[in-house]
């Protein structure tokens, strides 16, 4: 029960954030280009440094072969959540235009603007380094196979090959982790690079941005969405329980497989990857959802919906998980 409440208490300090963003946009504060700027500020400014900092307070280089395994762990977990989501499309008949949208919908994390600030409401920041191997991953992923499934099922495919644009593979976020991975390796740079108040001090604050930035920002697109405009028909429905039932429960097995055969991360780290396992699918769905003319609708509703109800879903992940 103690886990239950504390999952709601952190479930509902995220919705509140969300709120202001909700509340802030049907009244009107913010033009068109400020959920854009908001979104370069916490992806090329503040996420980077909250990154940095995270990588020099928690991450010890005796952890590397620990998140190693976390890497080949998101990499099964996904791959073979591709194959399931595979089979499930052709047995339903799901129509062209959302076949890769609903194959990517279930294995694609929007990591950054809610994974994020869920994982440190429910672990802290220690967590960070953990989530960052599932970020990594699921963003190499999704720009690629992910891309190639969904160009590959547009319904005025000509034979054309997908256009890969592959500056998405190394985000600007992942540069905070690029720049400290050599800091933490070499003898005295850490410790001395910490007494350097001033920097770090600045980086801290402009890191801690994230969260309530990163949520403002779910709630402004919430809004320009439409909660109301949510639908679930049998595609929205077997969607949502890929990615909130079926994903978690394929990561789960592979982390209790690699338990049995000696491989051992710790608590944080197990609970880290299933909760990154069932954040909401992926902000940017309805964009390549336009770009290989897919179901544009569909897509945004797997946004809004999965943006929605992870509200619910994550307190009961989080007590199976402690029982």
């Amino acid at each position: 029960m103690n886990v239950f409440l504390t999952s709601i208490q952190s479930v509902l300090a995220i919705v509140l954030m969300i709120a202001v963003g909700y509340y802030g946009q049907s009244k009107g504060w913010f033009d068109e280009k400020f959920s854009g700027s908001l979104s370069k500020l916490i992806m090329k400014i503040s996420l980077p440094a909250s990154i940095f900092m995270a990588m020099m307070k928690f991450f010890k280089p005796s952890e590397l072969a620990n998140l190693s395994t976390g890497v080949v762990y998101t990499i099964m977990s996904i791959l073979i959540g591709y194959i399931v989501a595979w089979v499930a499309v052709r047995m339903f008949h799901v129509a062209r235009g959302r076949r890769g949208l609903m194959m990517t919908a279930i294995n694609g994390a929007n990591t950054v603007f809610i994974g994020m600030p869920l994982n440190v409401a429910l672990f802290g920041e220690v967590s960070v380094p953990y989530l960052l191997t599932y970020y990594i991953v699921n963003t190499v992923i999704i720009w690629t196979l992910g891309v190639w499934v969904i160009a590959g099922d547009d319904p005025t495919n000509d034979g054309s090959k997908a256009s890969f644009d592959w500056h998405h593979l190394i985000p600007t976020p992942l540069w905070g982790f690029i720049i400290a991975l050599p800091v933490i390796y070499i003898p005295g740079w850490q410790s001395g690079l910490m007494k350097i108040t001033f920097a770090t001090t600045a980086l801290s604050d402009i890191g801690a941005l994230v969260t309530p930035l990163s949520l403002i920002y779910i709630g402004i697109m919430l809004k320009s969405f439409g909660i109301l405009n949510m639908r679930f028909d049998g595609n929205v429905i077997w969607t949502l329980l890929g990615r909130f039932v079926i994903s978690p429960i394929i990561m789960a097995i592979i982390i209790f497989a690699g338990l049995h055969v000696g491989v051992h991360i710790n608590d944080v780290f197990q609970q880290t990857l299933i909760i990154q396992a069932a954040t909401p699918s992926l902000a940017v769905l309805p964009i390549l959802a336009n770009t290989y003319h897919g179901d544009v609708k569909f897509a945004t509703n797997i946004v809004v919906s999965t943006s929605v109800l992870f509200i619910v879903v994550v307190p009961i992940i989080m007590v199976i998980q402690n029982m």
